[in-house]
């Protein structure tokens, strides 16, 4: 439920909260502690799980078992998925700012009030409206509402003091078809009259209604008219123990408001009834309840404990700098959220526990949620956003275990990304090393056999794990899991909105270098075979191969591979790996194809020196010039490679791949032709990357050797030992006919081969299954222009066919600034992995009969 006065922050203007300060929450909100709290002996502040950035202030928020529900001042509820942090859907209905909010999870019912005077009713599962409730009186905005599972009703207080109230079980007695009734069709003398100036207040916008039967006008007996001598901000369910001084009734209302009272209310005979009045120095702006004990926010800081059996303020303390907006509490613990944006956690005493900012800006809503094994506080402001912090650790001795669960799995890949695994740069070899180490550990954990295998030249190692199968229906099957731990270099760019090493959750996405590209879905694969294992299901053995050097090209891993051969095993009969994207953000794709690459360097270089244009220019051949004019003669007007036999190995396209193009061209969103396609993918090309010359960089010099950077895209069929062969013969007798006395000479960097995989195997069709068993859909089949040196090589090596599925989508921005990869992916990519563990035949057997094809 939201407790606050939000009306009055609903355009407040705060700045969204900048993405860079997801991760890093502040201490100090005034630089001192509060002078009647005492200072905490260590602080320890809540991790930050996850946040939402919006377009207008979140006013109120809510939680039930699948969803976060929070009201905003555009008129809105947003809903997010509490697992996968998507926001899943928006209701719209309301025609002013959405105040206050409150679930029944006994009853799946969410309710809703606003400025625009009126109460929704919606289907927490459903997500549908239910009801329009509304008032025969001018109540102006409603501030807040709450729902009494015991006596089956809703309350609500308003703007112009007064508390109302809609029995559930009799609501529909009181459906009206009649929209005159309506708020927005009203005139009223108090909120609609002309004000200093002749101005009026805005009227609000028409109520938008689900079906006209869902329209209920409150009987006008239904309703305390001066419940306060102010508005009523906030209001509780108090359920006494036995025995309580009270002894009227077995729940009671509890109404916090401007006029400074807690007024205790209880139901009889329909009618709501006054028991007992608290009085606070200021208004009371937020409460909670902890056993019998009332907590209060106010104005200017204060909050005030209560004794609700004995009905005395046992203490009062100034907890803030600015009004107490929000509060909540969880288990012995009390969080208070202020105007300066900072939280402050409190035990039942008033001891203070930590404080740390939340926002930048009013913290206008605060509540704590317990979701399967972490406690959770979400915090909303007018900043526009939605914080969710982690607050487990306030609650040590129940912390349970998280070995499997998908928090887990975002914890391990936040440590995963922490470690800055730059390959080919001695700068970051002991974090790459201690990142080996981490995941060595991790797979030993959950019950591998793990090994750090060793690579030559000191090169990063290579991390080794095996899962036996387990299960009791378990299969000779072995499936081989490769990817890397290695990253491109985030630094120097100062392009990044994060750290790019410190995870941070936006929007239900993942930022961090190395968390598309490659760390996550290594992690998924990683976790659905330790859950099967863990769990007795694990029909298949399932052996893990992580390096540490794609992106150098995959440097020391063939040698080291075929080394330890024997550890690895002679048996595996698939390899799977999960290292691309999807072609759009929408669609999920199963990738069958990849590039392969030769990467030279082309060099010109005089036996003479560096020169000064102005003395020597024209008296001889520059080297420049003649690795400009050479460089020219590799491709025609058309971009067409010239060498010698370059495009003939090139495979015809067949009937089968022409129909996987036209399913891709089928799909609206891609808007991608199969020619554009066909030259990304199935084609080879050739690309000069760059062209470095000596001497000091001025437009005076005649450089003595100019170097360029060479590489061809081959594809299945080329031969790469072929292909740099007459490369380098046709550079030769291209340069041989210029005649120069400069020299040539062509250096081989390093080359990888292209892969093509089989769509039609058993593995394709198992992925192909889980894919459209988890997104509903099938995947489409794609190639890709890049290139994984060792995808073709452990093919090779074992004997043994490759299948890709792509984790994450085109928007990752892998190997750039800001890469991310969203949480929902992730998880779906482990679950599909779980059904290929669990499914994939051996090769050695027969699917429906027919011998199962190997590429």
């Amino acid at each position: 439920m939201v407790n606050g006065p939000h009306a009055l922050f609903a355009d407040s203007g705060a700045k969204a909260w900048p993405l860079s300060r997801i991760t890093t929450p502040s201490l100090d909100d005034d630089g001192s502690y509060p002078a009647d709290a005492k200072a905490p002996s260590s602080e320890h502040i809540p991790s930050i799980v996850h946040r939402w950035q919006q377009s207008k202030s979140i006013l109120s928020l809510v939680a039930s078992e699948r969803y976060i529900f929070a009201g905003t001042g555009g008129n809105e509820i947003q809903v997010f998925d509490t697992e996968t942090y998507q926001q899943v859907d928006t209701l719209t209905g309301h025609g002013g700012s959405v105040l206050c909010l409150f679930v029944s999870t006994r009853k799946s019912l969410l309710f809703s009030g606003a400025s625009d005077s009126i109460l929704k009713v919606w289907d927490t599962d459903s997500l549908q409206e239910l009801y329009t409730i509304y008032s025969v009186f001018d109540i102006g905005d409603i501030f807040a509402v709450l729902y009494s599972e015991v006596l089956e009703t809703v309350f609500f207080g308003s703007q112009n003091a007064s508390i109302q109230w809609c029995n559930m079980t009799t609501i529909d007695r009181h459906t009206s078809l009649d929209r005159s009734g309506l708020p927005s069709n009203r005139f009223s003398k108090f909120f609609n009259s002309s004000g200093p100036g002749g101005k009026s207040s805005p009227v609000p916008k028409e109520t938008k209604l689900a079906v006209a039967k869902t329209l209920i006008e409150l009987p006008c007996h239904n309703v305390v008219p001066y419940a306060h001598f102010g508005y009523v901000y906030c209001m509780q369910i108090y359920q006494p123990p036995a025995h309580t001084p009270l002894g009227v009734a077995e729940e009671y209302i509890l109404s916090g408001g401007g006029d400074g009272n807690v007024n205790i209310w209880a139901m009889r005979n329909g009618t709501l009834f006054q028991v007992r009045k608290l009085s606070n120095s200021t208004s009371v702006l937020c409460m909670t309840v902890m056993d019998t004990f009332l907590y209060c926010g106010l104005t200017d800081g204060v909050i005030n404990i209560w004794d609700l059996d004995a009905f005395q303020m046992i203490k009062s303390i100034q907890a803030h700098q600015g009004d107490v907006l929000s509060i909540a509490s969880y288990g012995n613990c009390l969080f208070s959220g202020s105007a300066t944006g900072y939280v402050r956690k409190w035990s039942r005493d008033m001891t203070l526990g930590s404080r740390w900012q939340c926002h930048d800006g009013l913290i206008l809503s605060t509540i704590t949620v317990k979701r399967a094994n972490r406690n959770l506080l979400i915090t909303g402001g007018n900043d526009d956003s939605i914080a969710l912090w982690d607050i487990t650790d306030a609650f040590p001795c129940i912390r349970p275990d998280l070995s499997f669960e998908n928090d887990q799995l975002l914890a391990s890949l936040a440590t995963f990304v922490s470690f800055r695994t730059v390959s080919g740069s001695e700068e970051y070899l002991a974090d790459c090393r201690r990142c080996a180490t981490f995941l060595k550990s991790l797979l030993k954990k959950f019950g591998a056999v793990s090994h750090l295998i060793v690579t030559e030249n000191n090169r990063n190692p290579i991390v080794y794990g095996r899962f036996s199968a387990n299960a009791s229906d378990r299969t000779d099957t072995t499936v081989l899991f490769y990817g890397h731990y290695d990253v491109i270099d985030a630094s120097g760019s100062g392009k990044w909105d994060t750290d790019p090493h410190s995870m941070s959750g936006l929007n239900g996405y993942l930022y961090g270098r190395g968390v598309s590209d490659n760390k996550g879905p290594v992690l998924a694969a990683v976790f659905a075979a330790a859950e099967l294992f863990q769990e007795g299901k694990l029909r298949t053995n399932v052996v893990f191969l992580i390096e540490g050097e794609e992106e150098c090209g995959s440097q020391g891993f063939q040698a080291s591979v075929s080394a330890k051969k024997d550890l690895i095993g002679p048996d595996i009969d698939w390899i799977l790996l999960s290292n691309s994207y999807w072609l759009d953000d929408e669609v999920p794709c199963l990738n069958y194809g990849l590039r392969g690459v030769i990467h030279l360097t082309v060099e010109i270089n005089s036996d003479r020196p560096d020169l000064h244009s102005g003395v020597d220019g024209g008296t001889d051949r520059e080297p420049l010039m003649d690795l400009t004019k050479l460089l020219a003669k590799l491709t025609d007007d058309s971009g067409r490679v010239l060498v010698p036999g370059f495009y003939e190995p090139v495979r015809p396209i067949t009937e089968a791949e022409e129909r996987l193009y036209e399913q891709i061209g089928e799909n609206s969103s891609i808007g991608l032709s199969k020619e554009l396609l066909m030259a990304k993918w199935r084609l080879p090309s050739l690309t000069i990357h760059a062209i470095v010359v000596s001497g000091p960089p001025n437009q005076t010099i005649i450089p003595h050797k100019a170097t360029a950077t060479v590489s061809l895209r081959i594809v299945p069929d080329q031969d790469n030992d072929i292909v740099s062969t007459a490369l380098q013969q046709y550079l030769g007798s291209q340069f041989a006919a210029f005649k120069s006395p400069n020299h040539l000479s062509v250096k081989l960097n390093r080359q990888a081969d292209a892969w093509l995989g089989d769509p039609e195997n058993a593995a394709f069709k198992t992925l192909a299954n889980a894919v459209k068993e988890e997104w509903g859909s099938d995947p489409l089949y794609i190639r890709e222009g890049g290139t994984i040196p060792a995808v073709r090589f452990l093919e090779k090596s074992f004997d043994a066919p490759a299948a890709q599925l792509p984790c994450g989508q085109a928007s990752d921005h892998a190997h750039l600034d800001n890469e991310r990869l969203r949480v929902v992916n992730l998880y779906k990519a482990k679950n599909i992995w779980r059904r290929a563990f669990d499914e994939l035949p051996s090769r050695a057997k027969k699917a429906n009969g027919v011998d199962i094809n190997v590429h």
